[in-house]
Protein backbone atom coordinates (compact mmCIF):
# COMPACT_ATOMS: atom_id res chain seq x y z
CA UNK A 1 0.00 0.00 0.00
CA UNK A 2 1.16 3.53 -0.73
CA UNK A 3 2.39 5.18 2.47
CA UNK A 4 1.48 8.77 1.60
CA UNK A 5 -1.15 10.55 -0.47
CA UNK A 6 -0.41 14.17 -1.35
CA UNK A 7 -3.72 15.95 -1.91
CA UNK A 8 -3.57 19.28 -3.73
CA UNK A 9 -6.69 21.39 -4.21
CA UNK A 10 -6.57 23.75 -7.17
CA UNK A 11 -8.75 26.65 -8.25
CA UNK A 12 -7.66 28.88 -11.14
CA UNK A 13 -4.00 28.72 -10.13
CA UNK A 14 -2.46 26.98 -13.12
CA UNK A 15 1.01 28.55 -12.95
CA UNK A 16 1.31 27.97 -9.20
CA UNK A 17 0.03 24.41 -9.56
CA UNK A 18 2.58 23.69 -12.28
CA UNK A 19 5.39 25.05 -10.08
CA UNK A 20 4.20 23.01 -7.10
CA UNK A 21 4.01 19.79 -9.10
CA UNK A 22 7.39 20.52 -10.70
CA UNK A 23 8.98 20.92 -7.25
CA UNK A 24 7.65 17.51 -6.23
CA UNK A 25 8.69 15.90 -9.50
CA UNK A 26 12.22 17.31 -9.46
CA UNK A 27 13.01 15.62 -6.15
CA UNK A 28 10.31 13.03 -5.38
CA UNK A 29 9.84 11.99 -1.77
CA UNK A 30 11.52 8.69 -0.91
CA UNK A 31 8.42 7.55 0.96
CA UNK A 32 6.07 5.65 -1.35
CA UNK A 33 3.47 8.17 -2.44
CA UNK A 34 0.88 9.32 -4.91
CA UNK A 35 -0.21 12.83 -5.86
CA UNK A 36 -3.88 13.65 -6.34
CA UNK A 37 -5.01 17.02 -7.66
CA UNK A 38 -8.62 17.92 -6.93
CA UNK A 39 -9.66 20.79 -9.18
CA UNK A 40 -12.53 23.04 -8.12
CA UNK A 41 -13.95 23.78 -11.59
CA UNK A 42 -11.05 25.95 -12.73
CA UNK A 43 -11.39 27.78 -16.03
CA UNK A 44 -7.69 28.49 -16.60
CA UNK A 45 -6.51 25.09 -17.81
CA UNK A 46 -5.44 23.82 -14.39
CA UNK A 47 -6.90 20.38 -15.09
CA UNK A 48 -4.95 20.04 -18.33
CA UNK A 49 -1.78 21.16 -16.53
CA UNK A 50 -2.23 18.56 -13.80
CA UNK A 51 -2.88 15.79 -16.31
CA UNK A 52 0.13 16.88 -18.35
CA UNK A 53 2.24 16.51 -15.20
CA UNK A 54 1.16 12.88 -15.03
CA UNK A 55 -0.62 13.04 -11.67
CA UNK A 56 -4.02 11.68 -10.81
CA UNK A 57 -6.60 14.39 -11.34
CA UNK A 58 -10.16 14.68 -10.06
CA UNK A 59 -12.20 17.44 -11.69
CA UNK A 60 -15.22 18.89 -9.92
CA UNK A 61 -18.14 20.29 -11.91
CA UNK A 62 -18.38 23.22 -9.49
CA UNK A 63 -16.31 24.95 -6.85
CA UNK A 64 -17.23 22.96 -3.76
CA UNK A 65 -14.80 24.79 -1.48
CA UNK A 66 -11.43 23.96 0.03
CA UNK A 67 -12.57 21.64 2.81
CA UNK A 68 -14.92 19.61 0.62
CA UNK A 69 -12.34 19.28 -2.16
CA UNK A 70 -9.73 18.02 0.28
CA UNK A 71 -12.24 15.47 1.52
CA UNK A 72 -12.76 14.29 -2.07
CA UNK A 73 -9.03 13.67 -2.33
CA UNK A 74 -8.85 11.94 1.04
CA UNK A 75 -11.75 9.63 0.21
CA UNK A 76 -10.21 8.76 -3.17
CA UNK A 77 -7.02 7.45 -1.55
CA UNK A 78 -6.06 4.70 0.90
CA UNK A 79 -2.61 5.55 2.24
CA UNK A 80 -1.53 5.55 5.88
CA UNK A 81 -0.63 9.23 5.74
CA UNK A 82 -2.20 12.22 4.00
CA UNK A 83 -0.45 15.46 3.15
CA UNK A 84 -2.78 18.36 2.46
CA UNK A 85 -0.76 20.71 0.29
CA UNK A 86 -1.71 24.06 -1.23
CA UNK A 87 -1.19 24.58 -4.93
CA UNK A 88 0.73 27.77 -4.12
CA UNK A 89 3.58 25.97 -2.35
CA UNK A 90 7.08 24.99 -3.47
CA UNK A 91 8.41 21.86 -1.77
CA UNK A 92 12.20 21.59 -1.49
CA UNK A 93 14.17 18.37 -1.67
CA UNK A 94 13.75 16.18 1.40
CA UNK A 95 10.97 18.26 2.95
CA UNK A 96 8.20 15.68 2.72
CA UNK A 97 10.40 12.87 4.03
CA UNK A 98 11.63 15.02 6.92
CA UNK A 99 8.07 15.90 7.91
CA UNK A 100 6.94 12.27 7.71
CA UNK A 101 9.90 11.12 9.79
CA UNK A 102 9.25 13.73 12.44
CA UNK A 103 5.55 12.86 12.76
CA UNK A 104 6.37 9.17 13.05
CA UNK A 105 8.92 9.96 15.77
CA UNK A 106 6.28 11.57 18.01
CA UNK A 107 3.73 8.82 18.79
CA UNK A 108 1.25 11.11 20.52
CA UNK A 109 1.02 13.41 17.49
CA UNK A 110 -1.55 12.89 14.73
CA UNK A 111 -0.77 16.05 12.75
CA UNK A 112 2.46 17.83 11.81
CA UNK A 113 3.04 21.09 9.99
CA UNK A 114 6.39 22.51 8.85
CA UNK A 115 7.76 26.02 8.88
CA UNK A 116 6.16 27.98 6.05
CA UNK A 117 8.04 30.87 4.50
CA UNK A 118 7.66 33.27 1.60
CA UNK A 119 9.86 33.39 -1.49
CA UNK A 120 12.40 35.49 0.43
CA UNK A 121 12.63 33.00 3.30
CA UNK A 122 10.59 35.12 5.72
CA UNK A 123 8.64 32.90 8.11
CA UNK A 124 4.85 32.86 8.08
CA UNK A 125 2.91 32.46 11.32
CA UNK A 126 1.43 29.12 10.30
CA UNK A 127 0.25 27.83 13.67
CA UNK A 128 -1.45 29.17 16.75
CA UNK A 129 -3.85 28.80 19.60
CA UNK A 130 -7.53 27.96 19.18
CA UNK A 131 -9.44 30.83 17.58
CA UNK A 132 -11.13 33.18 20.04
CA UNK A 133 -11.58 36.97 19.71
CA UNK A 134 -8.51 37.56 21.88
CA UNK A 135 -6.38 34.96 20.12
CA UNK A 136 -7.38 36.33 16.70
CA UNK A 137 -6.21 39.76 17.82
CA UNK A 138 -2.94 38.36 19.12
CA UNK A 139 -2.36 36.35 15.94
CA UNK A 140 -2.72 39.45 13.78
CA UNK A 141 -0.42 41.60 15.92
CA UNK A 142 2.56 39.34 16.50
CA UNK A 143 5.90 41.06 15.96
CA UNK A 144 8.43 39.87 13.40
CA UNK A 145 10.86 39.05 16.21
CA UNK A 146 8.23 36.91 17.95
CA UNK A 147 7.37 35.06 14.73
CA UNK A 148 11.03 34.41 13.93
CA UNK A 149 11.66 33.10 17.43
CA UNK A 150 8.58 30.89 17.66
CA UNK A 151 8.91 29.38 14.18
CA UNK A 152 12.46 28.32 15.03
CA UNK A 153 11.39 25.85 17.71
CA UNK A 154 9.30 22.70 17.66
CA UNK A 155 6.17 22.82 19.79
CA UNK A 156 2.78 21.28 20.37
CA UNK A 157 0.14 23.76 19.19
CA UNK A 158 -3.62 23.99 18.76
CA UNK A 159 -3.49 24.13 14.95
CA UNK A 160 -1.16 24.24 11.97
CA UNK A 161 -1.87 25.68 8.56
CA UNK A 162 -3.73 23.58 6.01
CA UNK A 163 -1.30 24.88 3.38
CA UNK A 164 0.94 21.96 4.35
CA UNK A 165 -0.61 19.61 6.89
CA UNK A 166 0.42 15.99 7.39
CA UNK A 167 -2.04 13.70 9.17
CA UNK A 168 -2.57 10.02 9.80
CA UNK A 169 -5.57 8.78 7.83
CA UNK A 170 -6.94 6.89 10.82
CA UNK A 171 -7.03 10.08 12.90
CA UNK A 172 -8.49 12.14 10.05
CA UNK A 173 -11.28 9.61 9.66
CA UNK A 174 -11.96 9.44 13.38
CA UNK A 175 -12.23 13.24 13.36
CA UNK A 176 -14.80 13.10 10.56
CA UNK A 177 -12.46 14.67 7.95
CA UNK A 178 -12.70 18.41 7.29
CA UNK A 179 -15.97 20.15 8.14
CA UNK A 180 -17.47 21.16 4.81
CA UNK A 181 -19.45 24.06 6.23
CA UNK A 182 -16.16 25.98 5.94
CA UNK A 183 -15.92 26.89 2.25
CA UNK A 184 -12.60 28.69 2.59
CA UNK A 185 -10.56 29.59 5.70
CA UNK A 186 -10.64 28.27 9.31
CA UNK A 187 -11.20 24.68 8.16
CA UNK A 188 -7.66 23.81 9.28
CA UNK A 189 -8.19 25.25 12.76
CA UNK A 190 -11.46 23.35 13.13
CA UNK A 191 -9.92 20.12 11.80
CA UNK A 192 -7.03 20.31 14.25
CA UNK A 193 -9.49 20.97 17.07
CA UNK A 194 -11.35 17.78 16.14
CA UNK A 195 -8.04 15.89 16.19
CA UNK A 196 -7.17 17.27 19.62
CA UNK A 197 -10.58 16.29 20.97
CA UNK A 198 -9.57 12.71 20.24
CA UNK A 199 -6.71 13.11 22.69
CA UNK A 200 -4.11 13.44 19.96
CA UNK A 201 -1.47 16.17 19.50
CA UNK A 202 -0.78 18.72 16.77
CA UNK A 203 2.91 19.33 16.13
CA UNK A 204 4.58 22.36 14.58
CA UNK A 205 8.13 21.51 13.54
CA UNK A 206 10.83 23.58 11.83
CA UNK A 207 12.62 20.37 10.85
CA UNK A 208 11.93 21.50 7.29
CA UNK A 209 10.58 24.57 5.49
CA UNK A 210 8.13 24.85 2.60
CA UNK A 211 7.72 27.98 0.50
CA UNK A 212 4.17 29.34 0.56
CA UNK A 213 3.27 31.99 -1.99
CA UNK A 214 0.07 32.75 -0.08
CA UNK A 215 -3.22 32.89 -1.80
CA UNK A 216 -2.46 33.84 -5.37
CA UNK A 217 -5.65 32.24 -6.66
CA UNK A 218 -7.61 34.16 -4.02
CA UNK A 219 -5.92 37.40 -5.07
CA UNK A 220 -7.64 37.14 -8.46
CA UNK A 221 -11.02 37.42 -6.71
CA UNK A 222 -10.42 39.50 -3.58
CA UNK A 223 -14.07 40.38 -3.01
CA UNK A 224 -15.21 36.78 -3.25
CA UNK A 225 -12.36 35.64 -1.01
CA UNK A 226 -13.18 38.29 1.59
CA UNK A 227 -16.83 37.22 1.71
CA UNK A 228 -15.79 33.58 1.97
CA UNK A 229 -13.48 34.45 4.86
CA UNK A 230 -16.24 36.23 6.75
CA UNK A 231 -18.73 33.42 6.09
CA UNK A 232 -16.28 30.87 7.45
CA UNK A 233 -15.47 33.08 10.42
CA UNK A 234 -19.15 33.31 11.35
CA UNK A 235 -19.60 29.56 10.84
CA UNK A 236 -16.59 28.91 13.06
CA UNK A 237 -17.94 31.05 15.88
CA UNK A 238 -21.40 29.52 15.52
CA UNK A 239 -19.81 26.09 16.01
CA UNK A 240 -17.23 26.87 18.69
CA UNK A 241 -18.20 30.16 20.38
CA UNK A 242 -21.91 30.83 19.75
CA UNK A 243 -22.12 33.47 22.47
CA UNK A 244 -19.82 35.72 20.42
CA UNK A 245 -21.82 35.49 17.18
CA UNK A 246 -24.11 38.50 17.74
CA UNK A 247 -21.10 40.67 18.59
CA UNK A 248 -19.22 39.47 15.51
CA UNK A 249 -22.22 40.10 13.28
CA UNK A 250 -22.65 43.60 14.75
CA UNK A 251 -18.97 44.34 14.07
CA UNK A 252 -19.25 43.14 10.47
CA UNK A 253 -22.39 45.21 9.88
CA UNK A 254 -20.57 48.32 11.05
CA UNK A 255 -17.79 47.54 8.61
CA UNK A 256 -20.27 46.87 5.81
CA UNK A 257 -19.12 43.26 5.49
CA UNK A 258 -22.38 41.50 6.34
Amino acid sequence: MTELSIVIVSFNARSDLQACLASLASHPPAVSHEIVVVDNASTDGSVDAARAAGVRTISSEKNVGFAAANNVGIRATESELILLLNSDTIVPAGAVDALVARLRAVPEAAVAGPRLQDADGVAELSFGRMITPLNEYRQKHRTRAWIDRETAREQVVDWVSGACLLVYRADAQRAGLLDERFFLYTEDVDFCDSIRRLGRKVLFTPVTAVTHLRGRSRATQPGTSRRAYRASQIAFYEKHHPAYVPLLQFYLRIRGEL
